[in-house]
């Protein structure tokens, strides 16, 4: 059985991981498309990056893991067609390659705002070790950074911004911080706690779009 797998994140790897500890019978010949140039990570950990760890340290993968279990990973080969007709999957490299049962493991994508400009050099999603990666670059270039989102995420990042010595600056559409798991008493005190961790003289600029405009 040809089984293909299209991502190596966290779910994905995590399921690699079960497939090869439940095998009974004859075994599937495997393989993983990953859009990444790296192995899965812990993404959960992913600030910590800016902190010291590098991306060995933030590995999910043990060492020989795909050749020991015979699974051929197609690093920096995203998966970009599937026909469900003939049954085989497309790669941007330009392999097509047959499968019997497939598996999506895509996991999820950051929205961007619809905003001119959103495309422009030094404007960065915070995804990914290459996007880190990316923003500690233009860091050492820049005096100042701003996050769009003060969700969890958003939050990490500005810390992120923070900690590589910029004068750092979150707006949110929704008038508190984090306004899907606090009410409007926890946003008030989640923004203060928060001044005392990146603000200048306990004072960061928090923009709520919601109350300067639209998109």
């Amino acid at each position: 059985m040809k089984l293909v797998i299209v991502g190596n994140g966290m779910v994905g790897q995590r399921f690699l991981e079960q497939l090869v500890s439940r095998k009974n019978g004859a075994s599937p010949e495997v393989t993983v498309f990953c859009d990444e140039r790296r192995a899965a990570y812990d993404r959960v950990q992913l600030t910590s990056f800016f902190s010291g760890k590098s991306a060995a340290d933030l590995s999910l993968v043990p060492a020989g893991f795909f050749d020991q279990h015979g699974i051929a990973l197609r690093l920096g080969d995203k998966a970009i067609a599937i026909d469900r007709t003939r049954k085989f999957v497309r790669s941007a490299r330009g392999h097509e390659l047959p499968y019997d049962k497939l598996v999506l493991a895509t996991g999820s994508y950051p929205f961007v705002p619809s905003l001119p400009g959103a495309e422009w050099p030094d404007c960065f999603v915070y995804r990914a070790i290459e996007d880190l990666e990316a923003i500690r670059t233009a860091a050492g270039r820049a005096r100042v950074g701003a996050v769009i989102g003060g969700g969890l995420l958003g939050l990490e990042a500005a810390k992120a911004l923070h900690d590589l010595g910029l004068e750092t600056h979150v707006v949110e559409f929704a008038p508190r911080l984090m306004a899907v798991q606090l009410d409007d008493s926890g946003g008030r005190l989640l923004r203060r706690a928060f001044a005392r961790v990146i603000g200048s003289g306990g004072q960061p600029d928090f923009r709520s779009a919601s109350a300067a405009g639209s998109w």
